[in-house]
């Protein structure tokens, strides 16, 4: 094992070495030395030293809880160093706020937009700014239209923002960014909930961006695109800065190594289904909003027993409503939800509480996309958690929190929670930590039926792939799973069978997916696959 990790980092030096020679003759834009950042107990950054070159894309990587996002957060003004020093040109500087960050050439686009609803896509640009006179609206439209111009984005600066797809609003915040200057720009998962189509645009505006000489930073999880997009790589682990080097220099396998700190196998299994039969069947599902808009309109489908069902769709096309209302979670204007037990025997849920579901002897776990809006308690501990499971069990007046404890202890140990211990608080733990106990209190309820909606969302590669794993698993024993996921390229080597919603309609069903269906699929959400599906 050491000799391994020998190799690893010799290797990763040799890499530094042959890539960085020629950077060593700029000057970076950003230098940042010995930075830390501690929360608590908690060191997040332990002495981190990066540079940032214009002219360059740089792929930021780490497990969850390595310490990516408090480092940008850092260099944005959002969060300041508890030591260390930040360089700006060669200059050391201190910003202590977003707005200083700016005067620096800094701007940080988020994962979770930061974006008016109601207002247009200019006002939202120039929301905030003091330009010390009256706002000339129809200046600053043509600024950006001028910006959209130069760079290739499409941006109507009249739309409002709730008639945007994500990619749009996506669109939004980076012309935002540049609208007030910044030259140094820091991408949180940008690609986290984009088609493929959407992708090869963004990634043609950065390069574009690139080229121009704006400094590019994306923190992201998918190692492909990083080897596609970026021009050098970083990697933190554990809080610590632990090597860079030239992207064309290395390969996935290389950089997840660094990453975790051992071999990761990269391979997710599709085992072949066995003794499949139908689990859920629903049948012309018609589900509105609180507005009154359909969400779903007649969508019908089988989920069988011992087959993973994925569920692919841009954000927003009624994947959420579609778990929820299986789930017992949203009321079904029109249609029917079937449950078919192992003796053939069939019940309907349709329009079930969830207790109701459970009393009917279904066995139906849900991993929902809200983690601690529905799925935990952020105020209550781990063990508690699980109580809310199996609170109701049992005949004593007093709950019982040995089995709860054995399994919150179960969890932590076998997904590598990253907790100070079981009675911590949940929303004192990382997003991708507070997935991990929902995840393994869900599967560990023993299921018929699991729903997972972004079950890997904000996971490192390392975490995701024993998801992964937990879900075949569940598979082999005969679950039914329905999977909804953003990442493409995962549905396609996981899902047994991927159906594709798009505006709240069946755009098609892919039985037998493989890594070729990759554009076919993306049409599909983007309504231009064409057919209805047949019901499967």
């Amino acid at each position: 094992m050491c000799g391994r990790y020998v190799c690893i980092f010799f290797c990763s030096i040799q890499s530094i070495q042959r890539g960085c020679d020629d950077l060593e003759e700029r000057t970076p834009a950003v230098s940042m030395r010995n930075i830390t950042k501690v929360f608590g107990t908690i060191r997040a950054n332990d002495g981190v030293n990066l540079d940032i070159y214009r002219g360059e894309i740089l792929s930021l990587l780490g497990e969850n809880g390595s310490g990516k996002t408090t480092l940008m957060n850092m260099l944005s003004g959002i969060y300041y160093p508890d030591g260390g020093q930040i360089y700006i040109d060669g200059k050391p500087v201190s910003i202590s706020s977003p707005h200083e960050a700016y005067s620096y050439g800094i701007g940080m686009i988020h994962q979770h937009f930061k974006l008016v609803d109601v207002f247009t896509a200019a006002e939202n640009i120039v929301l905030g700014l003091k330009e010390g006179k009256k706002l000339d609206l129809k200046a600053a439209s043509q600024k950006i239209r001028d910006i959209c111009d130069a760079y290739g984005f499409d941006v109507d600066p009249d739309q409002k923002v709730y008639n945007m797809s994500v990619s749009q609003k996506q669109t939004v915040e980076i012309v935002k960014v540049l609208y007030r200057g910044a030259d140094i720009l820091i991408l949180d998962e940008p690609t986290a909930v984009l088609t493929p189509q959407e992708t090869d645009k963004l990634f043609t505006v950065l390069r574009n961006m690139k080229a121009d000489g704006k400094a590019v930073v994306i923190i992201t999880h998918k190692l492909y695109e990083v080897k596609e997009l970026s021009d050098r790589v970083a990697v933190l682990r554990k809080g610590k800065f632990i090597g860079d080097m030239i992207t064309a220099d290395t390969n996935e396998q290389e950089m997840t190594n660094m990453m975790v700190g051992h071999q990761v196998s990269l391979n997710i299994e599709r085992p072949e289904p066995e003794n499949v039969h139908s689990r859920i069947r629903v049948e012309g599902l018609t589900v509105k909003g609180p507005d009154g808009v359909k969400k779903l309109d007649k969508v019908s489908f089988s989920a069988n027993a011992g087959e993973i069902l994925g569920i692919a769709g841009i954000s927003g096309c009624g994947q959420k409503e579609l778990l929820e209302s299986i789930a017992g979670l949203q009321h079904v204007r029109h249609g029917h939800i079937y449950y078919i037990d192992d003796d053939e025997s069939i019940e309907e849920i349709t329009n079930h509480d969830p207790t109701e579901i459970a009393d009917k002897g279904v066995a139906l776990s849900f991993v929902p996309e809200d983690r601690l809006g529905m799925g935990l308690v952020g105020s209550m501990d781990i063990i508690d958690n699980m109580m809310l499971r199996s609170f109701r069990k049992g005949n004593s007046a007093f709950t019982d929190r040995k089995g709860p404890k054995e399994l919150a202890e179960k969890v932590v140990k076998e997904l590598e929670v990253s907790t100070p211990g079981t009675t911590t608080p949940v929303r004192r733990l990382s997003g991708g930590n507070v997935q991990k106990v929902l995840v393994g209190r869900e599967i560990a309820s023993s299921p018929t039926v699991l729903l997972s909606a972004y079950v890997v969302r904000g996971l490192d590669i390392n975490s995701s792939y024993t998801i992964y794993d937990l879900i075949n698993q569940q598979k082999k024993k005969g679950v039914a799973v329905i999977f909804v996921g953003e990442d493409l390229d995962v549905l396609l080597e996981l899902c047994d069978k991927i159906l594709v919603l798009c505006g709240g309609k069946v755009s098609g069903i892919v039985d037998h997916p493989t890594p070729d269906d990759k554009r076919k699929v993306g049409l599909m959400m983007t309504k231009l696959g064409g057919g209805e599906a047949d019901e499967q």
